[in-house]
């Protein structure tokens, strides 16, 4: 049962943004955040030159924009893209406005825009999987890729996006012993952020963190999600790794046991 004191489920990507900031060595992997608004779409844009703007509450990747600045373009400076369409922009004013009639109901944020790692050449990233053990650890259970629809912005698999292994998407840029510390760094960096949130959210019993790739294989939290979907790893060939997952759901009452 859900109270106020403990909550276990977070919506707000702001908060949970908030939460991490607070830690030293995790605000460093944090894509600059900011509430949307026109004054903090220009200035981001005039830094990054690409920014993601997302709903504050949202899921699935419903929503999510693709806004870039492209100085030198004939077709208009800015451009936003949702789903698979893209509009371009001759001024700030236009690209706002048409943001504003495009968006969903309710509050957006502006985050620095972090160009993903591609495989075939679709974007990627990564979904962290961590949870509260019954010893009361925390402990990273399972790593899955997340592929984009070629013609898409987000990964996420209820958005047209694919689920591969975190194996076959990092092929290309890593081998052997080096993929392995890799995943096992991954996994440590998972443990760590959730770690630090539950001492904001003292009653989290589980995350799935997204993780982004950038060119230099730097990892960035892109979102932390605290009702995360364990369905996604039975895509996996390691079936071991689902039944772990839904070992410990059951073990901390998500799931009723068989």
């Amino acid at each position: 049962m859900k109270t106020a004191r403990h909550p276990r489920h977070i919506t707000s990507k702001l908060k949970k943004n908030e939460a991490l900031m607070q830690s030293k060595t995790l605000r460093s992997y944090l894509p600059e955040t900011r509430r949307f608004t026109k004054e903090n779409l220009h200035s981001m844009l005039l830094r990054y030159h690409m920014v993601y703007v997302k709903p504050v509450n949202g899921t699935w990747g419903k929503g999510v924009m693709r806004v870039e600045y492209k100085p030198y373009s004939r077709h208009g400076i800015y451009q936003h893209q949702l789903d698979k369409k893209v509009w371009a922009h001759h001024s700030v004013d236009e690209l706002y406005h048409s943001i504003r009639k495009h968006k969903l109901k309710g509050r957006y944020l502006v985050q620095q825009g972090i160009e993903l790692l591609k495989y075939d050449q679709r974007r990627f990233d990564l979904r962290v999987m961590v949870q509260r053990t019954p010893q009361k650890v925390w402990k990273t259970t399972g790593i899955i890729g997340r592929l984009a629809h070629p013609k898409k912005i987000v990964t996420n698999y209820h958005n047209e996006g694919k689920l591969v292994s975190v194996e076959k998407l990092l092929s290309p840029y890593l081998k052997g012993s080096r993929l392995k510390s890799y995943t096992s760094m991954l996994g440590n960096f998972g443990e760590d952020i959730a770690n630090h949130l539950r001492k904001s959210f003292p009653g989290l019993r589980e995350i799935g963190v997204d993780v982004a790739l950038d060119q230099k294989m730097r990892p960035w939290i892109l979102e932390v999600n605290t009702s995360p979907d364990p369905f996604i790893f039975q895509k996996l060939k390691d079936k071991s790794i689902f039944r772990t997952i839904m070992k410990y759901a059951r073990a901390y009452g998500k799931y009723k046991r068989k």
